[in-house]
């Protein structure tokens, strides 16, 4: 099977997309350069023209306005916003509206609606450029919300997502953009709401999404030469959660450290501490612990941004940490 990068993938599953059905269309702010959306539309535009990658003003209500009423009379548009943080001003669109018309119209109504929304971590971006808000649309009644970590399930869950008849919000990270993975040239899917054990382990159960994934895969790896057997979990979609698989491995390894990209407070990794609470109490050997962000704003200074996101190094640490509680020299 060939290879190719994240950015790649994404960009292959809309082109494929675009040429199987004429009812798929991009639109948002900048799809037709990279430094907006990096290597994930290229020569998308050059093949399919204007009518069908549409850069209009900037305005994200107006962008999803727009978007929500083509899906509505049988178009699949999916809306590209190159950071998701914007894509706030353009929310009730989506949340009040988008998420709410198959239950308003007892399921006559459906909303085929891809809501593209880009993470961009680091480089010195500050507040207003860095936020990872997935916990805000796990939130939401009527939404399904993805999370690819690899270049497979970039493409795959994309392909899906386009082909759902419920409003999806596909959350993609500019980390990632340069992974290189396996990808099929086919046409395939991925199913949303069914994650994945990427690496099976006796010891402590990590469940990671997005760009976490690959820095729990790197802390498995430094603890298995350590001694330490880890489950990684890659959870794919967040909304719906597969909290069966979740619930197996935790029932196996009795531990349970979760990985998030956002915020600790209401973030991903509260609601899945929450469900390992009610349901896995008898199993649990040590605390649940939540590697997330700081409660606090993405810095403008690179030697705070190192101190700010997390890497392997924090995974590595809470794991130790929940196989030894007493162990003070793992503690933050």
């Amino acid at each position: 099977m060939r290879q190719i990068s994240y950015a790649g993938a994404i960009c292959e599953a809309l082109r494929q997309k675009m040429e199987q059905d004429s009812c798929v269309f991009v639109i948002g702010q900048g799809v037709k350069n990279p430094w907006y959306v990096g290597e994930t539309m290229r020569g998308i535009d050059r093949q399919f023209g204007p009518s069908r990658v549409i850069d209009p003003p900037v305005s994200e209500q107006g962008i999803n306005g727009v978007a929500l009423g083509t899906a509505l009379v049988g178009m699949r548009p999916v809306v590209v916003h190159p950071r998701i943080d914007f894509l706030l001003t353009g929310v009730e669109q989506i949340i009040n509206q988008a998420a709410n018309w198959a239950y308003m119209f007892g399921g006559k109504a459906s909303v085929p609606l891809t809501i593209r929304a880009i993470i961009n971590r680091g480089g010195e971006q500050a507040a207003q450029h860095s936020q990872a808000l997935q916990a805000m649309f796990m939130h939401i009644p009527g939404l399904k919300v993805v999370m690819p970590a690899t270049p497979y399930d970039a493409k795959g869950l994309l392909m899906a997502s386009i082909d759902d008849s419920n409003p999806v919000v596909y959350i993609d990270d500019r980390w990632l953009y340069d992974e290189i993975g396996d990808v099929p040239e086919e046409p395939y899917t991925v199913p949303i709401g069914k994650g994945v054990v990427r690496r099976e382990g006796d010891d402590v159960t990590v469940v990671a999404s997005s760009y976490m994934v690959r820095e729990a895969a790197e802390a498995a790896l430094t603890l298995e030469h350590e001694g330490t057997s880890v489950e990684l979990i890659d959870l794919r979609s967040l909304k719906p959660l597969d909290e069966e698989l979740i619930f197996q491995s935790v029932r196996k390894t009795g531990r349970l450290v979760i990985a998030d990209g956002g915020w600790k407070t209401c973030g991903a990794a509260a609601e899945i501490a929450a469900l390992a609470a009610e349901n896995l109490f008898d199993y649990l050997k040590a605390p649940t612990l939540r590697v997330t962000l700081p409660d606090c704003p993405a810095p403008a200074s690179r030697v705070l941004e190192e101190i700010y996101y997390v890497h392997a190094q924090e995974i590595a640490a809470a794991i130790k940490r929940v196989l030894d509680p007493r162990d003070v020299s793992v503690r933050k």
